[in-house]
C-alpha cells in the first residue's frame, strides 16, 4: 500500500530505474500501488500476487499490520480471487476504472492455476491458514516489513501465516528521514538493532532517565539532559532522537525512545524501545507502550490455551470516576468462557510492575483494571474511520494508549462484555 513517504518513492523515476537495473519488479502496477482505497488495492495486490505466484521472491509492506490485514482479508475472499484468475476477470467490487483497466491488462484466464490455488486454500482452511505464505508463494525467500514497536503485537499472527519463512525487520526510518539500517537480517525482529547512517541527517540524542515514581508530574515520562552528538552516545543509555535534515527540518524531535546497544565501527547501533508520551497515567503511576505490550502478552497467553487468539488491542486511562482505572479493549477470535476472560483481566492487572501502579492499586487510589471485549471487526471499523479521514493503510497504526474521543466512542459502542479485575482484592 502507498502513503506519504512511500508514495513519492513508488511514483519516482528513480524507483523505476532501480527496478530495471536490479531486475526486481513489483507484481502490482502503479495504478494499484498508488490508489487510496485500501480494500480495493488489497484485493488487487492479492489477485496479482497469486497470478504471478511462482515468480514472487519477497513479500513486503511498510508495516507488519498491513500484511496481517491482507492475509486476514484473503481468508474471506480467496474464492472470488480464484474465480477471477479462472476467468481472467476482475471482481465487480473493484469499481475504480483506472485500477480495473490496469489489472485487466495484466491477467488472462488460467483455469489450471485457479484450481491449484483453490486446492491449496481448502487444505489451509483445515489448519487455520497456518503456513499460508510459503504454500501460496513457494519461491518466496522472506517477508520484509517494519516489525518493531507497536508492530510487535502482529508478529505472532504473521509467524502463523508465514510458517518457517524468515521474517526480516526493515530499516529504521520515519517520514522525516531514514535513520539506520538492519545489518543482521537473520536476527528475530524482537532482537534487531539498527546502525545509524550519519549521512541521512544530522543526528542529536537527548539522554533520558526514568523519573522517580513519587516525584514530578505524572504526565512526564522521562527526565531529560542536554542533547549530545552522535559521537558522544553511551552504550546502555536511552535517548530521544533529534533530527536536522538537508531539506530544512531543524532539530526536530522524533518522539522515539531508543537504547544504544553497541557500535558498528564508529556508528551506534540502536534498539527501539517505545514512543514517548504514550502513557497510561492516573496519578503517580506511569506505564509506557512497552509496559502495556508485556502485560497484554501475559494476559493473552491464557487465550491460547483455549484455542482463541487476540486480534488487536488498545487502552485508555479512565479518569471519570473518583478513583480512575485502566481500561483495556480486546478483540478476540474464537469462543472463550467468561471465567477465562475474568482470569485474563486479573492476570493483566497483577502483571503491571510499575511501583506507582502497584502502590496505588493496593491503597485503592487506582481502581480495578477493566477489560472490554469488542465485537469482531471493531478494529477494522476504526481503520475505516481513520482512512476515511485522510490516513493511509501503509501509515496507519492502532494507538496502544488513546484519549481520542471518537475512537473511544467506537470502542464503547461495540463493546459486548466488560470484566473488572479481582487482583488486589
Amino acid at each position: 500500500m502507498a502513503g506519504t513517504a512511500t508514495t513519492h518513492i513508488f511514483a519516482s523515476e528513480e524507483f523505476r530505474i532501480k527496478q530495471e537495473k536490479i531486475k526486481l519488479f513489483t507484481c502490482s502496477p502503479h495504478e494499484v500501488i498508488s490508489n487510496g482505497d485500501y480494500k480495493q488495492t488489497t484485493y488487487c495486490h492479492l489477485l496479482l500476487g497469486l497470478f504471478f505466484r511462482k515468480e514472487i521472491e519477497c513479500i513486503t509492506s511498510t508495516f507488519a499490520y498491513s500484511m496481517v490485514q491482507a492475509f486476514s482479508s484473503f481468508e474471506e475472499q480467496w474464492e472470488d480471487i480464484c474465480e477471477d484468475i479462472k476467468e481472467g476477470n476482475v471482481s465487480s467490487k473493484i469499481t475504480l476504472p483506472k485500477m480495473r483497466k490496469a489489472v485487466l491488462d495484466i491477467i488472462e484466464p488460467n483455469p489450471s492455476l485457479a484450481s491449484r490455488i483453490e486446492a491449496i486454500c481448502k487444505g489451509l482452511q483445515g489448519s487455520d491458514w497456518f503456513g499460508l505464505v510459503p504454500k501460496l508463494w513457494p519461491n518466496a525467500k522472506y517477508v520484509y516489513s517494519i516489525m518493531t514497536g507497536s508492530m510487535q503485537h502482529y508478529l505472532k499472527k504473521l509467524r502463523h501465516y508465514c510458517g518457517s519463512l524468515p521474517l526480516v525487520s526493515a530499516e529504521y526510518g520515519a517520514t522525516e528521514s531514514w535513520i539506520g539500517v538492519n545489518l543482521d537480517p537473520s536476527l528475530e525482529p524482537e532482537k534487531v538493532t539498527f546502525a545509524v547512517m550519519p549521512t541521512f541527517s544530522y543526528f542529536e540524542f537527548i539522554p533520558l532517565y526514568r523519573q522517580d515514581q513519587y516525584s514530578g508530574s505524572g504526565s512526564v515520562d522521562f527526565i531529560e539532559d542536554d542533547p549530545v552528538p552522535l559521537s558522544q552516545v553511551k552504550v546502555g543509555q536511552e535517548y530521544e532522537i533529534v533530527l536536522t535534515t538537508f531539506t530544512g527540518l531543524y532539530r526536530h524531535r522524533l518522539g522515539d525512545v531508543v537504547e544504544v546497544s553497541g557500535f558498528h565501527n564508529e556508528t551506534p547501533k540502536l534498539k527501539f524501545i517505545c514512543r514517548r508520551k504514550l502513557l497510561l497515567v492516573i496519578n503517580i503511576d506511569k506505564n509506557t507502550e512497552k509496559d502495556l505490550q508485556l502485560v497484554v502478552e501475559k494476559g493473552s497467553q491464557l487465550l491460547s490455551k483455549h484455542r482463541a487468539e487476540l486480534v488487536d488491542f488498545t487502552s485508555h486511562a479512565k479518569l471519570t470516576h473518583q478513583s480512575g482505572h485502566y481500561v483495556i479493549y480486546w478483540e478476540i477470535k474464537g469462543k472463550v468462557e467468561e471465567r477465562v476472560l475474568c482470569e485474563c483481566c486479573r492476570e493483566m492487572d497483577a502483571s503491571f510492575v510499575d511501583p506507582g501502579y502497584v502502590v496505588s492499586r493496593r491503597t485503592n487510589s487506582i481502581g480495578p483494571l477493566e477489560l472490554c471485549i469488542v465485537e469482531r471487526g471493531t478494529f477494522k471499523k476504526i481503520l475505516d474511520y481513520f482512512i476515511g479521514n485522510g490516513a493511509t493503510l501503509s501509515q496507519f497504526k492502532i494507538p496502544r494508549c488513546t484519549n481520542n474521543e471518537t475512537l473511544l466512542k467506537i470502542l464503547d459502542l461495540y463493546t459486548v462484555k466488560r470484566f473488572r479485575s479481582t487482583a488486589y482484592s
